[in-house]
């Protein structure tokens, strides 16, 4: 069973806790058993709500949107406020204490599964990484306001199947949300990706791309590494893979045409390049039945 806290639920909140036989079937079905809830909720203001795990055993991610906690994760203190994505894993021992002038209001889930540990590391929490501050994201809300949804369907197994999977969205866009949250990088990030789009028939290199931004060349491949996962050089190469293939698709150019046009004059070499990132070859790209 989840290791819920014994807080007494008010009126205008909610804690959902999965029955052990659904568990069970959850932790077998093909759809459900890489990662399912075992109880989730929605907690307004909780004043009063405090939780001592020294053997947490399964996964707690909890989101703050108003007031503020006290956390302390294996010996670390952390204050937990609004926009605030905490991810507790399993095994981690921790206490949390909701402020007394000022108690949190938290969407939270308990959940557990052999993906857990991958989600971990996708969502960001990695290493010793307890918070991500996400500010207000309103798809995070509509994400765990969808868990909520399967109330009042009598523990129905399509239900939670369902929940389960809206588990799985939940966590997927964490990332995405975590993008969204650093305007201003993104800002400086469109900036860059519109100056990409709009010189796809060059051949740009690092060190202009990192003069627009206004860093070296080496601070400017680092911190666009950890912002997209990937170099600005292989992002641009991929843009331009992306719109030789709109080409192909609509139009009767010759590859090699293409190719110039996105400033490669030599057409094999970009066909090589075209091939590592699609998989296929221009040619059977361009052959290839697609709906």
């Amino acid at each position: 069973m989840p290791q819920t806290s014994q807080w007494p639920v008010p009126a205008d909140s909610v804690r959902y806790v999965v029955p052990e036989p659904i568990i069970r079937q959850l932790a077998s079905h093909p759809l459900t058993r890489e990662l399912y809830p075992l109880a989730f909720g929605h907690y307004r203001k909780a004043a009063g709500h405090h939780m001592h795990r020294e053997h947490h055993r399964d996964n707690l991610l909890i989101y703050c949107t108003e007031g503020k906690a006290f956390l302390n994760v294996c010996g670390e203190p952390h204050v937990v406020q609004p926009g605030d994505l905490l991810l507790l894993p399993a095994g981690a021992s921790h206490r949390y204490t909701a402020d007394p002038d000022n108690p949190w209001t938290i969407h939270w889930v308990h959940y557990t599964g052999p993906l857990a540990e991958e989600f971990r590391n996708y969502m960001g929490f990695g290493g010793s990484t307890r918070i991500r501050h996400l500010g207000r994201q309103p798809r995070l809300l509509v994400d765990f306001n969808g868990l909520l949804s399967v109330r009042q369907t009598g523990f129905r197994t399509r239900g939670l199947i369902h929940a389960a999977n809206r588990l799985r969205q939940l966590m997927a866009a964490v990332p995405l949300n975590a993008d969204e949250a650093g305007l201003q990088r993104q800002s400086e990030l469109e900036t860059i990706h519109n100056y990409m789009r709009e010189h796809l028939e060059e051949r740009l290199s690092l060190e202009q791309l990192a003069e627009l931004a206004g860093l070296s060349p080496a601070h400017f491949a680092t911190r666009y590494r950890s912002q997209t996962g990937t170099s600005p050089i292989q992002h641009f190469l991929h843009l331009k893979v992306e719109r030789a293939c709109q080409m192909l698709d609509t139009s009767s150019l010759s590859f090699a045409d293409i190719s110039r046009r996105l400033g490669y004059d030599d057409a094999y070499y970009f066909s090589r390049l075209f091939k590592k990132v699609m998989g296929q070859s221009p040619r059977d790209y361009r052959n290839t039945a697609r709906h």
